[in-house]
């Protein structure tokens, strides 16, 4: 059995918080504890403690590319937002897993830094986009990561990108889910900072442009194939702004599944089964989801 006070000195406890409260599609059950350790310290211990208890958790950052169940979650959700430092030597940008990638591309900007203004966008932590190793316009987080601080088997240790695996949308993180992000260092250029400002100014109107950044949603749904992409085949089976009660197709970017209002999981789910199952019967292609499914 859990105390809240005991929990409290690990950082911040909310017990009246949901998946849909801390999810950028806003959907998901109630949850019992959500906790925002201060530092690594408190992170440490209080996953000593859970497993001491056999406690169930779950650890999120910005919580983007997360679908939760609809069902309430009856164990601990450990929330990295407020590990959220960063400094730089020299070209080299150490962050802390929650901060964000937003923060992070304007950071490194001021400091005159080129090399992560295709992620000045992307809605997500850093521990997130090391995770599934983030990418927009032709450029990923692989390209710049020069090693991972992680907490391994009760140890701090900094993994060399060359041992993390990373591949489109992979990373080693993904089959060891009890290896958990704590920070990352980037290897960065430097630059002109009015040039920097202006590709950022100019990725974040191609996302206006493009995206439904209106809506809550999770980001790009899919993967794309290889020599692909996910959403001329939604196109071609018609199912741009398909809608299914809350959860729809964008009309403006098919590959984009947003929450009109009261969206559930199962209806996301039931849209992305129905895509994946016409697109297999039409083109031959297995589609693979960027989002990551968390049921319980």
């Amino acid at each position: 059995m859990l105390e809240l006070e005991i929990l409290k000195t690990f950082g911040d406890v909310d017990t009246e918080s949901s998946f849909k409260k801390i999810t950028t599609i806003r959907i998901g059950g109630k949850i019992k504890y959500l906790i925002s350790p201060h530092t690594f310290e408190d992170l440490k211990n209080l996953l000593a403690y859970l497993k001491e208890k056999n406690a169930i958790f779950k650890v999120v950052g910005r919580g983007s590319n997360i679908l939760a169940s609809d069902k309430d979650y009856d164990g601990v959700v450990i929330r990295l937002n407020k590990l959220d430092n960063c400094y730089f030597q020299d070209e080299y940008a150490i962050c802390e897993a929650g901060l964000s990638a937003v923060r992070l591309s304007t950071l490194a900007m001021n400091n005159g830094l080129s090399g992560i203004e295709f992620m000045s966008g992307i809605p997500g932590s850093m521990g997130g986009l090391v995770y599934m190793n983030a990418g927009a316009y032709k450029s990923e987080i692989k390209d710049v990561l020069d090693s991972v601080f992680v907490l391994k088997d009760n140890e701090l240790v900094w993994l060399d990108a060359s041992e993390c695996d990373m591949s489109y949308r992979h990373s080693i993180f993904m089959e060891n889910k009890d290896w958990i992000i704590i920070g990352c260092k980037l290897k960065l250029n430097k630059g002109v900072k009015e040039e920097i400002k202006e590709l950022i100014n100019d990725r974040l109107n191609r996302r206006k442009e493009t995206q439904p950044i209106n809506f809550p949603s999770c980001g790009s749904c899919f993967k794309n194939p290889e020599n692909n992409f996910v959403w001329k085949l939604i196109d071609g089976i018609g199912l741009r702004g398909y809608r299914l009660n809350d959860i729809q197709v964008s009309e403006k970017h098919p590959n984009f599944i947003i929450n009109n209002g009261n969206g559930k999981s199962e209806e996301f789910l039931s849209i992305t089964n129905k895509i994946k199952k016409e697109v297999k019967e039409k083109y031959d292609i297995d589609l693979n989801l960027e989002v990551e499914i968390f049921e319980w």
